[in-house]
């Protein structure tokens, strides 16, 4: 029998309560306006540090998976994306620049397994100072920018 070589998606983490922009279309296809980046993907409140909580893309609940797609939520509301990999490696690397409504997205490693929440706020507090970083960096390029 012949292998499937047919890409396999993972499955989102969709925040059903989220209000879309349209009747036809989910809330992060069809962003309400003044709604933040990542708006219609599950934020989640109990993966929290120091301020800053986690957002899922990537539904590591659902299905077990060694890579994905999250968000962070700073304190001030803000948010960054994140492209992360089970890896015991350390690392940032951008993905994408700063933006007026994000600073950033990130490629980070992951050194506990996405399988619980528990081990998602493992992997943020390991992350967090890096991020915590960057967050400092966009404030002071957006301060610049409205500054000029």
């Amino acid at each position: 029998m012949p292998k499937d070589d047919t890409p396999k998606g993972k499955p989102l983490a969709i925040d059903r309560n989220a209000t879309s922009a349209s009747p036809t279309e989910p809330a992060f296809v069809a962003r309400p306006k003044g709604a933040p980046v990542y708006h219609g993907f599950s934020v989640l409140e109990d993966v929290s540090v120091e301020g800053f909580t986690f957002g899922a893309i990537t539904d590591f609940e659902a299905e077990p998976c060694d890579t994905g797609d999250a968000f962070v939520i700073a304190p001030d509301g803000s948010r960054a994306g994140l492209v992360w990999e089970a890896s015991p490696k350390k690392y940032i690397e951008e993905v994408q620049p700063f933006e007026h409504d994000r600073w950033g997205v990130w490629a980070v490693p992951f050194s506990y397994p996405m399988t619980s929440r528990t081990n998602a706020r493992k992997n943020l507090v390991a992350v967090l100072p890096d991020l915590k970083a960057r967050w400092e960096e966009w404030k002071q390029w957006l301060s610049r920018l409205q500054a000029g």
